[in-house]
């Protein structure tokens, strides 16, 4: 990522002028495009793990003059640790980030130096805490309101959240609060939401590109979680992935929304250490 990962969104035709068809097939190349080295990278990575631990298997048994069978290796590569999913998330995550941004929506001299003039006005970073501020308050509404009718949903990643924070909390802390809120809002704000932003088309790319956000980050079937649950969650993300495509909009640039969402992580996991953990 460059030194400035945060462009000026400036959409180039009046809201609802620009023909649709265009930017929503670029937007669809776009999500099929990371979805795929998503998918790719993740399989990827976790095989090289697991390729690694059986051959380290073998070779120790090796020496020790012992004979692995197939079902004794796969029982010794076990399942991957907390550091290697982290780390398989970023490459998985990170990767069609960078690679969309460079690629397909980079940005101009001028939207950088737009994006930077932004970052030095007082008002863009009262709208930041605004924001961080509403997604919090957000979240916890929903959560009571959910709770109070006996719906009590588990987020994917929480088990994955729980471990960290035991074996590796350094490491979660600067996953979690500083690198994920960076790649994420290059992909779906500055990528996603920025083509139909740019297209004139911003509330539609509000729409969608919070849909895939809360998409991505609760995929159905995945969890134990059941259909009422899981719509708690996605109205949870999709209403955070809305206010940080807004925040974006109506700031200008892309550090906004990243330090919004990494104080919102940051209270995340203080809730989840204090509280969540027994």
């Amino acid at each position: 990522m460059s030194a400035d990962p945060s462009p000026r969104p400036v959409p180039t035709l009046a809201a609802g002028t620009a023909p649709l068809l265009p930017p929503l097939l670029g937007f669809g190349i776009d999500v099929l495009i990371a979805t795929g080295l998503l998918l790719s990278l993740s399989v990827a990575g976790f095989a090289l793990w697991g390729v690694f631990r059986g051959v380290s298997a073998v070779q120790a048994a090796k020496a020790q003059g012992l004979t692995l069978s197939s079902s004794e290796i796969m029982a010794t590569i076990g399942q991957p640790g907390v550091l290697v999913q982290l780390l398989t998330a970023l490459v998985s995550t990170a990767s069609p980030a960078l690679l969309l941004h460079y690629w397909r929506r980079r940005a101009t001299a001028d939207e950088h130096r737009a994006s930077r003039a932004a970052a030095r006005r007082a008002s863009t970073w009262g709208w930041t805490a605004l924001i961080a501020v509403g997604v919090f308050l957000l979240s916890n509404l929903v959560s009571v309101a959910a709770s109070a009718l006996g719906i009590k949903p588990v987020p994917t990643n929480l088990p994955l959240m729980e471990e960290a924070i035991r074996q590796w909390p350094l490491a979660l802390v600067v996953f979690a609060v500083a690198i994920a809120p960076a790649y994420e809002e290059l992909l779906f704000r500055r990528v996603l939401f920025g083509r139909l932003l740019a297209a004139g088309r911003p509330w539609l790319g509000i729409a969608l590109s919070s849909a895939i956000f809360a998409l991505v980050h609760e995929v159905p079937g995945v969890s134990g979680n059941g259909p009422a649950a899981i719509a708690q969650l996605w109205l949870v993300y999709g209403g955070m992935g809305a206010a940080f495509a807004w925040l974006y909009w109506r700031t200008g640039t892309l550090w906004a929304p990243i330090v919004a969402h990494g104080v919102n992580n940051a209270t995340a996991l203080a809730a989840l250490y204090f509280f969540g953990i027994g």
